[in-house]
């Protein structure tokens, strides 16, 4: 059975070659697919379509894909890949920045884009295994609660204080993995290999960026009992004062 069997993806690219050639690509692989030519297509698509991932061009006249990442991120946590010219740091960036799970340069091999997307499904999903919360904190299997913060894995929601708020499935998961090991450092590759799996493609910078996204979130609380903290040289890790 294909991984792709029945799941839907919205593939989002101005050039109408580069579409169809996607389309017949993943169908190929049993996705049920949708396409867009612009970014006010790919919204009304989305809104449509319920997609469970979304191929997205960054470049694209009109509403771009920046546009349209910032539009999705306001209201769903569904798996984004944006596509990006080849050895443009900037362009990945700000596209992780933005809420983006990961990226494929260009001129990239369908078969590695169709791996890619499989990959980021089965992270979403869940399917690689997951961390198991420490003993000294018995919570329930998806749920960790220290201090001021509750991190629950299972309904995807994280809240400081009484501050409730969404996280895309990548951002969740990192924070849940630092809060399921306090006061541990982990390297950029550990994080990688734990949190995004064996089959990710990425780079370490992914982390990086991942981890300014979650503090500009969680400083909107104050939280003087934890901290996500950088070990300089090192890596990053959750440190509990209590």
């Amino acid at each position: 059975m294909s991984e792709g069997q029945g799941k839907k993806i919205l593939i989002v690219d101005d050039d109408p070659h580069i579409l169809r050639l996607l389309q017949l690509y993943f169908e190929k692989e049993q996705f049920v697919v949708s396409t867009a030519e612009d970014g006010d297509a790919a919204l009304a698509r989305f809104a449509e379509n319920e997609p469970d991932v979304v191929l997205l061009d960054l470049m694209m006249p009109g509403k771009s894909g920046y546009d349209v990442l910032r539009e999705l991120r306001k209201t769903s946590t569904v798996a984004i890949l944006i596509l990006t010219a080849r050895g443009d740091t900037f362009d990945k960036v700000l596209g992780l920045e933005l809420g983006a799970d990961d990226y494929v340069a260009k001129p990239f091999e369908p078969k590695e884009l169709v791996a890619r997307v499989n990959a980021v499904l089965r992270r979403v999903r869940g399917d690689l295994a997951p961390t198991a919360p420490p003993q000294n904190h018995p919570q329930e299997k998806d749920v960790l609660q220290i201090a001021q913060l509750t991190v629950d894995r299972g309904r995807y929601r994280v809240q400081v204080d009484e501050l409730e708020m969404d996280l895309p499935p990548k951002e969740l998961e990192l924070l849940f993995f630092l809060v399921s090991h306090p006061n541990r450092v982990f390297s950029r590759e550990q994080l990688l290999h734990e949190v995004w799996g064996f089959d990710y493609f990425g780079e370490s910078r992914t982390v990086d960026v991942h981890i300014k996204r979650l503090r500009a979130k969680l400083d909107q609380r104050p939280h003087p009992d934890w901290s996500i903290k950088t070990v300089w040289s090192v890596g990053y890790m959750f440190e509990l004062r209590v």
